[in-house]
């Protein structure tokens, strides 16, 4: 017996920018040149050539998915100029994960934009819907038989590095701090209580998703909706009643613009408390990540529970979860105590589609070089790839259906 539906997706997830390499177009190819504190992408780990060998690495582990992105900077170098032979690579993605049996779930946007889109003002400039519709439409042109489809990844980390980036052009900041990578300089954000994803960033993010959600329904057939950093909040002792607010200008604002969409894609790593001020960082601990959060493997339950209750029953995939750690038995006991609450929440009725591990490989960490989530290891001057036994430890999970995991449960 299993808690996950039959056809339960059972992968792994990267993004363009992280793993291709030489995204030289985009603007955060410009910004890695320009910003202090942020390592450049350079190669990357160079599954631009190598992405065959990356998913038969995922395929003869036994998984069955795998959540792999669309680089815009790529396919449109220029305003309107629309590049026939990259839409032909990534089709050629889109293949031969088909063919190696591989259901594709393909992301349209990743964080990276073209250059000349930021030159334009980016997400916030007059033109920023309509010249993200065109894209979209040149991208749906190879997206035939592709079943999922994720318009834009974590819209709301995407408007807080939006915000991030206006402000050190500006000279507001100083050294750069992804928000994926929780330092000095963010703890010292988030106890100075700077604000959330601005309702400005927001509702533009929102805009963009709804403005080629049935667009890509009425070209590709696919199951379309988009993906959110689900932070699994909860009040501290005093923080009841700042918790509603909070969480609406991180996640639900986002959670209630997936209610008209095919699946909402969940992706959770830990947990965070909120107090009277807002975000209270999470304090220095021996057990934290890499990236400095709180090993807390049960927020993915938490994360897909509310995500349910707030879409009002719209079909969860988790597009992403999983923990930097240089430790491999650690990262299977997370995410063996993580599959369980999941399972726990399919169980409770749930309506639970997949879980994509976060990452097949280790990879850039927007800015940073030494968070390692993955479940392949990268030399990164030879590019080796090296499966870890947390890799085929998930095969064989997803080749019993999580039913391994009642087996092994305590």
């Amino acid at each position: 017996m299993t808690a996950f539906r039959p056809g339960f997706l059972w992968g792994a997830a990267t993004s363009p920018h992280q793993v291709e390499g030489n995204n030289v177009n985009s603007d955060w190819w410009a910004r890695e040149g320009a910003m202090p504190g942020m390592e450049p992408s350079g190669d990357a780990v160079d599954s631009y050539h190598r992405y065959r060998e990356d998913m038969t690495l995922l395929a003869e582990a036994g998984l069955t998915a795998y959540r792999f992105g669309i680089e815009w900077a790529r396919v449109e170098p220029r305003p309107g100029q629309f590049s026939r032979a990259e839409l032909a690579h990534y089709r050629r993605m889109i293949d031969t994960a088909t063919e190696l049996g591989l259901t594709p779930v393909v992301t349209l946007h990743h964080f990276s934009n073209p250059r000349w889109f930021a030159e334009e003002g980016g997400w916030t400039g007059d033109r920023a819907i309509e010249r993200f519709r065109s894209y979209v439409e040149a991208a749906a042109t190879v997206l035939d038989g592709v079943e999922w489809v994720a318009t834009i990844n974590e819209p709301n980390m995407a408007a807080m590095m939006t915000m991030l980036a206006h402000a050190m052009a500006a000279g507001q900041a100083g050294e750069w701090q992804s928000p994926t990578v929780e330092g000095d300089a963010d703890r010292e954000r988030i106890a100075a209580n700077l604000p959330a994803p601005t309702r400005e960033f927001s509702e533009r993010f929102v805009e963009a998703h709804h403005a080629v959600r049935d667009l890509l329904r009425e070209r590709t057939g696919a199951k379309v909706g988009w993906t959110i950093a689900n932070l699994a909040l909860t009040a501290a002792p005093g923080g009841e009643r700042k918790l509603p607010e909070v969480r609406h200008a991180w996640e639900d604002l986002f959670l209630e613009a997936a209610r008209g969409d095919d699946f909402v894609g969940v992706q959770s790593y830990s947990s965070q408390a909120v107090d009277e001020n807002g975000l209270v960082p999470h304090p220095p601990h021996p057990d934290n990540t890499l990236v400095g959060t709180a090993y807390r493997p049960d927020a993915l339950g938490m994360a897909v529970r509310h995500a349910w209750e707030v879409t009002g029953g719209v079909p969860v995939l988790v597009t992403e979860n999983g923990i930097a750690t240089r430790d491999d038995d650690r990262r299977r006991a997370y995410t063996e105590e993580a599959l369980r609450h999941l399972g726990q929440a399919a169980g409770d009725g749930v309506d639970v589609r997949g879980y994509l591990h976060w990452s097949l490989l280790d990879n850039y960490e927007w800015g940073h070089w030494g968070p390692t989530f993955g479940l392949v290891a990268v030399d990164r001057e030879t590019f080796v790839r090296t499966p870890k036994p947390s890799l085929a430890w998930l095969g064989d999970v997803a080749r019993t259906n999580g039913a391994s995991l009642l087996q092994a449960a305590p």
